[in-house]
């Protein structure tokens, strides 16, 4: 059993293990990071000249509004959408019958009914629906567009995309505009995101408590969970937790498998939390806490070094092309095992950039690091035959370089 007294327990609320996390970031904060984050939206609407944005993407409504509404159901089903307007209002077409959820919110200027045009709930009448949907923002255009025709969509059936075509509507990809107004955070954003950091890391100290022989990978998972939901987090998007040579290959999730003692139990976190913001964290350590072996020391030093090498390089103005080429090399017996992404962006979810490691620098695209980023720095190191050890830090970039947003400790090795 792990000690009462352990450092990593600390990160368990103070106030006892029974009681959920209470958020101390002021009503303030959120409603000036809501409106930064409408501002960011529109100020890349000008610049790419659109008369606005058509947004199907949950996590581009909650972004633009902060109007959540059952985000991961609706990220399948197209039956809630909001539309933007560059030089107009802000509009939530609502889901019938939930319209009250968003009423009060500031950034909504107008909340409709959505017309829910998509197959399996429109049936034989979607094209009655469809157009009746494409009229309505067709009409919106004409009214607060001034003559503008170029509209961001950012995700769209094919038959939504033929409606808007024939009425004269230039629908240009949107997604990567919304992705780039979400790249760079306001300090309100950022004490979100601590906070949501913080919750994860009460989370982590749950699965590092539990990590005893014979649980299973799923009952430590769980731990996570459950911290979340209870201290106001929203979901997860993945369930990476696996244990001995199940960590290899990675990505696997987890599973009924009863840990066994000794072996490692490595966790990504993924975690989509408080006020809707990503905390994407991973550690590895030993199930029953028992000391690493020689193996498990070299791998886990490798990793930690990877990690520590990477992010003393980041800076504003730094390329990605230039990090890729200055990164930590990953030694060849290591290679085949690699996570391949090097680091990528982090806000209300995983985000642009995705950064690959140098074997994969085929695969990269250009861009710059700037001040106020927020990216997750990984590593994944094993080999054939052994367990992985999976580490990651999420960090800011400012102007003296990165700035982890996460404390939770590192296994002595």
């Amino acid at each position: 059993m792990p000690r009462l007294d352990h450092p990593i327990l600390t990160f368990l609320n103070p106030e006892g293990v029974d009681r959920p996390l209470h958020s101390p970031v002021s009503a303030e904060v959120l409603e000036r990071a809501r409106r930064y984050r409408l501002a960011r939206l529109r100020e890349r609407l000008v610049a790419h000249d659109c008369v606005g944005a058509l947004l199907y993407d949950p996590i581009n409504i909650r972004y633009a509004l902060d109007a959540p509404n059952m985000q991961v159901w609706t990220l399948h089903h197209a039956v809630r959408y909001a539309l933007i307007l560059t030089d107009g209002p802000a509009m939530l077409f609502e889901l019938a019958g939930t319209e009250h959820l968003s009423t009060g919110l500031t950034a909504i200027d107008q909340i409709r009914p959505a017309v829910a045009w998509m197959s399996v709930v429109a049936g034989s009448h979607q094209p009655e629906r469809i157009r009746v949907w494409a009229d309505e923002i067709d009409s919106l255009l004409r009214e607060y567009g001034g003559g503008n025709r170029r509209l961001a969509v950012d995700k769209i059936d094919i038959l939504g995309f033929k409606a808007l075509e024939q009425r004269g509507i230039d629908a240009i990809d949107g997604q990567p505009l919304a992705l780039a107004a979400r790249a760079i955070k306001s300090g309100d954003e950022i004490e979100l995101m601590r906070w949501s950091v913080r919750v994860c890391e009460a989370g982590l100290a749950r699965m590092w408590q539990a990590s005893l022989p014979g649980k299973t990978e799923q009952e430590i998972w769980a731990e996570l969970q459950y911290e979340n939901t209870r201290s106001g987090g929203e979901w997860l998007e993945t369930r990476l937790l696996t244990a001995g040579l199940r960590t290899n290959p990675w990505y696997r999730e987890c599973s009924d498998y009863a840990c066994q003692e000794g072996e490692i139990i490595a966790v990504d976190t993924d975690m989509i939390g408080p006020y809707g913001y990503c905390a994407d964290l991973s550690r590895s350590w030993t199930c029953g806490h028992t000391p690493f072996n020689a193996v498990q020391k070299g791998l886990y030093s490798a990793a930690l070094e990877q990690l520590s090498y990477n992010v003393a390089l980041l800076r504003p103005g730094l390329s990605f092309l230039e990090f890729i080429d200055k990164s930590w090399r990953i030694p060849t017996h290591y290679q085949e095992r690699r996570y391949g992404i090097a680091l990528h962006g982090a806000g209300l979810c995983d985000e642009w950039p995705v950064v690959p490691d140098h074997p994969s620098v085929a695969t990269a695209y250009d861009g710059v690091f700037e001040e106020n980023m927020t990216v997750c720095v990984e590593s994944l190191i094993g080999a054939e035959g052994t367990e992985c050890i999976k580490l990651e830090t999420q960090v800011l970039i400012t102007h003296q370089g990165a700035v982890r947003l996460d404390s939770f400790p590192w296994e002595e090795v």
